[in-house]
């Protein structure tokens, strides 16, 4: 089962690579754009076909994909819209180079075919065509399983044991305090008991284990009361839960880590019970909620790039240190298969396993829109901001009295694509090794 979840995995992250060129490859054939090539990877091509003028085929990196358009770079041009054909500096020469080799693709007669020459807006469309068809993936999965399918949700928490006593920290060779009438747990002391299923905490009706806890934890120090379900009947009792330092988690019950990677500690309310998944239903959510899922979706991917300097520290600090990988934190596509993998074997049923399998695709989709829609080169984001650019420059210049064409020369910002780039490697880099020797763990 774990290796049929890689495998499975392995096939979704493919398509989803695929589908996203394919995103590019249809409007930029639709613009009359030359295509040389369509790749899935990167570095030595280990099979292609060519299909009249593009070469499809496969690259022996599978860390991503590309086509290849001509005429991505403009001629270089000064302020009064004359071309230039050299310059000087070490940064401009590789500009120059690279504005080379772009040109070395045109052929006679595809003057009038090359990317730069395009409108603006059939340049957004063409790189916005890839991070779109991501988040088309993502709706489709995410509604599909949340819709569809259906999520399997929780109806009671069920309390499955009582400890008479709070667990306490002793140091090594000491034995802990006997429990006794003055150190009961407040649950001892409460008299809840095995089997009662929680009904309300402190005024709030619950019926999954988080809102149970959480309750319990919000109410450190104070008498609060609970309504449990017992024998068929409703029992009011009063739990005054015991200040603790535990880890602290967010709101779906997962640590909150330091830059560092260790557990942020917070003072919880403690009564010590241990509270168990009651009773489970399949629950499908109206389509109406088919955007606020997505939303969601988009905002939470959304606020770990937000934070990508701090959760790389974290990483660095687990793959080389003491640190504890961070659920909400990114991964490498060697995480995410093993993280397949690690669903696949626990979950107890193929329908849990498919739900999961989709839920974690659609993570992924979501994550490369969200990535690729940053404002850098050579991202797609950044390709449409330079467009973007283009619209807001040519009126401008051509208020200023300049003549012929006037496009957004992205080269300039070449230097900083290599920066980009090397950053990119060097973080895909330190994922993939944390995932093989701290890999995320799921629960």
């Amino acid at each position: 089962m774990y290796l049929l979840g890689v495998l499975l995995m392995a096939l979704g992250v493919a398509a989803s690579i695929a589908l996203h060129e394919l995103g590019h490859l249809v409007p930029a054939k639709k613009f009359g754009v030359r295509t040389t090539q369509y790749m899935i990877g990167f570095g030595p091509t280990i099979w292609s076909r060519r299909r009249g003028e593009t070469e499809y085929g496969f690259k022996a990196i599978p860390l991503g994909g590309y086509i290849r358009m001509i005429g991505m770079l403009p001629p270089r041009q000064d302020d009064g819209g004359r071309l230039r054909t050299s310059s000087t500096g070490r940064m401009s020469q590789l500009t120059d180079r690279a504005r080379e080799d772009s040109f070395d693709e045109i052929r006679e007669g595809d003057e009038n075919r090359v990317f730069y020459k395009l409108p603006v807006w059939k340049k957004v469309v063409i790189m916005m065509g890839g991070p779109l068809m991501n988040l088309l993936i993502a709706t489709v999965l995410l509604v599909g399983v949340a819709c569809v399918i259906g999520l399997p949700q929780q109806t009671s928490a069920r309390v499955a044991g009582v400890n008479e006593c709070l667990p306490v920290t002793v140091a090594q060779g000491e034995k802990p305090p006997v429990c006794d009438p003055d150190n009961q747990s407040p649950a001892w002391k409460a008299g809840l008991k095995p089997g009662d299923v929680f009904v309300s905490v402190a005024g709030e009706p619950v019926r999954t284990t988080l809102e149970a806890t959480s309750l319990i934890n919000d109410n450190a120090g104070r008498a609060t009361p609970v309504v449990v379900a017992r024998e068929g009947k409703n029992v009011e009792l009063t739990v005054t839960p015991e200040p603790r330092e535990m880890p602290k988690r967010d709101e779906r019950g997962v640590r909150v880590l330091t830059m560092t990677g260790q557990p942020v500690m917070e003072q919880v309310g403690m009564i010590g019970v241990s509270i168990q998944v009651g009773s489970k239903v399949t629950e499908r959510r109206p389509l109406t909620q088919a955007p606020a899922i997505v939303g969601e979706g988009v905002k939470q991917t959304a606020a770990v790039f937000l934070r990508i300097p701090q959760k790389m520290v974290g990483v660095y600090y687990a793959a080389f240190g003491d640190g504890q990988r961070d659920l909400n934190g990114p991964v490498s596509v060697v995480g995410v298969g093993r993280v397949a993998g690690d669903v696949a074997s626990a979950a107890d049923s193929t329908g849990s396993v498919v739900v999961m399998l989709l839920t974690l695709l659609a993570s992924l989709n979501l994550a490369l829109f969200v990535f690729n829609m940053l404002p850098l080169l050579p991202l797609d984001g950044g390709h449409i901001a330079g467009a973007l650019w283009e619209g807001i420059k040519r009126p401008i210049a051509r208020a200023r009295g300049v003549k012929g064409p006037v496009y957004a020369d992205v080269t300039k910002a070449l230097p900083l694509a290599y920066g980009v780039s090397i950053v990119l490697i060097v973080m895909a880099g330190l994922l993939i090794y944390a995932d093989i020797v701290n890999p995320i763990r799921l629960n």
